[in-house]
């Protein structure tokens, strides 16, 4: 007899559909209503960094890259919105310049903050950009068959640049970044109904991402993104070109980065090569390993999980939450690689096998004499 849990199980777009309507309800119902503005605020934040932990699962936990320089991509996104809220300010106060700019002596404003005055083609240039640039990365990468450790250390390398060359462009702020936004496409940040708006806004395209992804995954080009992962050399004899399928996965995931980012920098009203370097890199790759990078929700849930831990942590010790987390790390890393999803599949095998029950066997009867066997000589005899 089928349990109700088992009838749900046998429709896997139903059970998807459920779980973005509870994920709905928690984030756009519940959170606002039990969340303090300040705490609303930091899970806004989170749902960024969540949005980037969807993309890595999908080229990490699907394709096998460890995207150590993810960093890169948040950070375009996230420097393209600044312009554009610091070329929005300026002009709306009458300026030539940001105000930054004629604190640090520039009076004439460089060519390249000039294309990013206007709202389209700053959206144009989050959307884009940073898919065009891992497109280029990735062909020059994976065409040459460049994987594994060196993928890695290369995807590192690239975020670590990137944060020593903004760190010295005074024309970009610098070693202190881009600030004090006052408005985000006409709405002012100070008032908290905005902020909240900013936050259902980071909701939804959580939601959007994370159905996207769920597509990718359970299309054939998933299938194809498995494969390459586990026996790439079988792919390419099939008649595909690993480097195609992987640098899709790869461009799809700075997509994502890319827009966190620019979700980032209105919400946290800051932004600097500190947010977007080797560290935050592999913190979302701390996220997505705890959660579980070969599911759907746990690349989301454990970046959400680990910032969230981070924040506690720091405020309750200051000066050893670092340790902590990297405790935790180790721990998920060495005793439980599926990440915290895998526990409760793993628990279930564990308690299955030792509660369940042996097959039935019909009895033998050991008294009761065997069937004679009837031969062809035994028939002529009779």
């Amino acid at each position: 007899m089928t349990t109700l849990g088992q009838r749900w199980r046998a429709y896997p777009s139903i059970t998807a559909w459920g779980g973005f309507v509870v994920a709905a309800v928690l984030l756009f119902a519940v959170a606002p209503a039990v969340l303090s503005d300040f705490r609303l605020n930091l899970l806004a934040k989170f749902l960024c960094f969540a949005i980037v932990a969807a993309g890595i699962g999908l080229a990490w936990g699907r394709g096998g890259m460890l995207t150590l320089g993810q960093g890169v991509f948040f950070g375009i996104g996230a420097y393209i919105m600044a312009m554009h809220l610091q070329m929005a300010d300026a002009t709306r106060l009458h300026n030539e310049v940001p105000e930054f700019m004629e604190i640090a002596g520039i009076r004439e404003l460089p060519s390249f903050w000039r294309p990013f005055a206007s709202a389209p083609v700053a959206l144009i240039g989050i959307l884009v950009l940073p898919a065009l640039i891992a497109a280029a990365l990735g062909y020059g990468v994976f065409k040459r068959r460049v994987k594994g450790t060196y993928f890695a250390i290369l995807s590192q390398a690239l975020a670590a640049a990137l944060a020593i060359l903004l760190t010295g462009q005074q024309k970009i702020g610098g070693f202190t970044g881009l600030s004090d936004f006052r408005a985000f496409f006409g709405f002012k940040l100070s008032d908290p109904v905005n902020r909240q708006m900013l936050f259902f806004i980071a909701a939804g395209t959580l939601l959007l991402v994370v159905a996207a992804v769920r597509q990718l995954m359970h299309s054939r080009y998933g299938e194809l993104l498995v494969a390459v992962r586990d026996q790439e050399e079988r792919v390419r004899f099939l008649g595909y070109d690993p480097a195609n399928i992987k640098i899709v996965a790869y461009v799809v995931a700075a997509f994502f980065a890319g827009i966190a980012g620019a979700l980032f920098t209105p919400i946290v009203g800051i932004i600097s090569p500190a947010d977007i370097g080797v560290v935050p890199s592999i913190a979302f790759i701390i996220g997505v390993a705890i959660g579980g990078r070969t599911t759907l929700l746990g690349p989301v849930l454990g970046a959400i999980g680990v910032a969230w831990a981070q924040t506690a942590l720091s405020e309750e010790f200051p000066s050893s939450w670092t340790y902590l987390q990297g405790v935790l790390f180790i721990v998920v890393v060495g005793f439980i690689p599926a990440g915290l999803a895998g526990v409760w599949p793993m628990l279930k095998g564990l308690l299955d096998s030792k509660f369940r029950k042996p097959a039935a066997h019909s009895p033998v009867m050991v008294d009761e004499p065997l069937p004679e066997v009837v031969t062809e000589e035994k028939v002529e005899s009779r």
